[in-house]
């Protein structure tokens, strides 16, 4: 059965949830990317080595919060949200229902001849 990766409107991309190369890059600067070092990795967080070659090297496209933080906070990193702009409540209310119209009329296209269940 084919995955399918959930979209919003104010987060998406295309391939890879971006959280795995700011994972990589972290994992890099302490020394600790190399596949080598997954054990120790294991041993320091509990996530599995084999979760780290699917985030790195394999077919995970978006990775459970849960494994991400596990492996940061094993390290001494913790996890901040920062507010980066003001926003106009109306007009982002205004683009979601936008948004979520476009998406309507975009599954009703995907379906077969207007019948059946789409997946997204």
């Amino acid at each position: 059965m084919a995955r399918f990766i959930m979209s919003y409107r104010t987060y998406n991309w295309k391939n890879k949830n971006p959280i795995i190369d700011k994972v990589r890059t972290i994992l890099q600067d302490e020394g600790l990317y190399a596949k080598n070092k997954r054990k120790l990795l294991h041993e320091l967080s509990g996530v599995a080595v084999a979760t780290y070659e699917g985030w790195f090297e394999g077919d995970t496209k978006d990775p459970k919060h849960t494994t991400i933080m596990a492996t940061l906070t094993a390290l001494g990193y913790e996890e901040k949200f920062v507010k980066t702009e003001k926003l106009d409540f109306e007009k982002e209310l205004e683009a979601a229902a936008k948004w979520r119209e476009q998406r309507v009329r975009a599954r009703e296209k995907a379906k077969p001849n207007g019948k059946g269940k789409s997946k997204t």
